[in-house]
């Protein structure tokens, strides 16, 4: 197997777990890895280290498959994929995430249950490698009759890797693929929807916004295909209103406010810093808002930027909120840190002169753990505050 040697002192990290290698941390490569091989990676005095998939072109020169000296093959993946979906209890007609990357032992590995269907992200040198055994043990699982894969998110690109779709194992859908939460039911476009088709991460926090929205006038920003929306009017709201920039999004979101027979929302395609603002100038208010937009900051490098974006939507939205509302803001960008986040949110009070409070910290359903070793894995961060009386 050809090797990494890692600068002297650069081993802290992967002693403590964490499967990513800098370029920077590298000293030599022993042997001709190409793209996705399976390498070891050796501390300066020759001390294994973990055996890592090699990604020539990426600042994440290699991602940690394992921290035993094994052989990579198609066993192994059936072995973590079968472990990670164990770990799941998630009924045949609901949503639920199986593989969720580093967290589940499978870096730049992400896939999706939507009944039958498995939608599989790859998204790593490594993942690209063994697309085919990837595919294969996802088949495998109980229940599943096909497999898409839905690898055309902008990280590939890092990579040096193309975008690709399609599909991978068993038959095309001969029609639309209809998931239930928590009693509701979504249609989910698995070949054109944002990320895998759907957002399974907010399940928990879209159920939380329908228990305190009774009689409440409620805004959803950046709505997507309404899962908010539809919560919110579920749970008895007096007044939804449901925001988004893409026509698309507003016809897949009435859909399935037709699909439940929930009827009475407020759709408005437009640009959402732009209307807020509209808002505010004319004193509109609202008891409960949502603002969950797409990731601003997919690297720290693009953190100062995002911030700026963050702080003003914040401030657009406390401006908006009636006396003791409740905000519920989150950030699914990996540049921008829990801590980051609180900082900006709370300096975006401040500047509307707002005293809030927090009432809960909201993360991603127990579907998307978050390793120990590996706190990169909680990209979705939220805060439920409340507003002064």
């Amino acid at each position: 197997m050809n090797k990494l040697i890692l600068k002297p002192g650069r081993e802290k990290s992967l002693k403590r777990r964490h499967p990513w290698i800098f370029s920077g941390a590298i000293a030599k490569v022993e042997g001709e890895p190409r793209l996705g091989d399976s390498v070891e990676v050796r501390s300066a005095d020759g001390a294994f280290l973990a055996v890592a998939a090699y990604s020539p072109e990426s600042q994440i020169r290699a991602r940690a498959w394992d921290w035993t000296l094994r052989d990579i093959d198609a066993a192994f993946f059936t072995e973590r994929i079968t472990r990670a979906a164990a770990l799941r209890q998630a009924a045949a007609d609901e949503g639920a995430r199986l593989v969720h990357g580093e967290s589940d032992g499978l870096p730049g590995v992400v896939a999706d249950r939507y009944g039958d269907t498995i939608v599989v992200q790859l998204l790593s040198a490594g993942a690209e490698r063994w697309r085919g055994a990837i595919a294969d043990a996802l088949a495998a699982l109980p229940g599943i009759t096909r497999v898409i894969e839905r690898s055309d998110a902008d990280v590939r690109a890092l990579e040096g890797l193309p975008p690709q779709s399609g599909l991978l194992r068993g038959a095309a859908a001969t029609g639309p693929l209809i998931v239930s939460e928590h009693g509701l039911k979504f249609s989910v476009d698995v070949e054109h929807g944002h990320k895998t088709g759907f957002y399974l991460d907010q399940r928990d926090n879209r159920l939380a916004l329908r228990n305190m929205a009774r009689g409440k006038t409620v805004l959803d920003c950046f709505c997507y295909s309404g899962g908010f929306a539809l919560n919110a009017l579920a749970g008895g709201a007096a007044a939804v209103l449901a925001i988004d920039s893409s026509g698309p999004a507003l016809q897949a979101a009435q859909a399935n406010a037709a699909l439940n027979q929930l009827n009475g929302i407020e759709w408005l395609e437009a640009d959402v810093f732009k209307t807020l603002r509209t808002f505010r100038d004319a004193g509109r208010t609202f008891d409960l808002i949502v603002l969950d937009p797409p990731k601003l900051a997919p690297t720290a490098a693009h953190a100062e930027k995002a911030a700026r974006a963050y702080k003003d939507i914040n401030l657009l939205g406390f401006k908006l909120l009636n006396p003791g509302g409740r905000l519920m803001t989150y950030s699914c960008s990996g540049g921008i840190s829990q801590d980051l986040f609180q900082k900006i949110v709370a300096g975006a009070a401040l500047d509307a002169g707002v005293d809030a409070r927090i009432e809960r910290w909201l993360h991603g359903a127990a579907d998307h753990p978050v390793a120990l070793n590996f706190p990169e894995g909680e990209y979705l961060k939220g805060l439920l505050l409340r507003g002064g009386v």
